[in-house]
């Protein structure tokens, strides 16, 4: 073989092997991507079924179920209500009326959550959840605008 062929077979190698590292890599930010929607986004068919995401909003008031570890409650954005079961131990600064994320599945039009988080202060509320709200028009915009200016670097 002319080295001229091995320095292209060489080359090719290199390339062949740098795309299977970049497929590798993309692949494993593709599963590990996790999208947030809002209760209306659910209502409407806009959230995958079977597939892990976040939903967003305020805990509704007078919803949350105990029974041992497993609770049910309902997120809602002021416009549509979402009924979420989880089973495990609730932040303690879970609340009615308080802003929450909870990452799950929608299984048989309730949000099976495997991990739910609380707001951790009275500023904060999590920029999608202040986000959705905002877009609700239920929520005064001063305060969803604050909410996600502070939360950026």
């Amino acid at each position: 073989m002319k080295p001229r062929h091995q320095r292209i077979t060489i080359a090719a190698g290199i390339v062949a092997v740098v795309g299977v590292a970049a497929a590798l890599v993309l692949s494993a930010f593709q599963s590990n991507l996790v999208f947030f929607y809002s209760p209306t986004q659910i209502a409407s068919n806009e959230a995958p079924t079977g597939h892990t995401f976040r939903l967003g909003g305020l805990v509704e008031a007078g919803s949350v179920k105990r029974d041992g570890v497993r609770v049910n409650f309902v997120v809602t954005d002021t416009v549509k209500t979402v009924p979420v079961r989880f089973e495990g131990i609730l932040p303690d600064l879970f609340k009615e009326g308080k802003g929450v994320v909870a990452q799950g599945q929608l299984r048989d039009g309730v949000f099976v959550a495997k991990e739910v988080l609380a707001k951790h202060d009275e500023n904060y509320m999590p920029p999608e959840a202040a986000e959705a709200l905002k877009n609700a028009g239920k929520t005064n915009q001063k305060t969803a605008t604050t909410v996600v200016m502070e939360s950026k670097p």
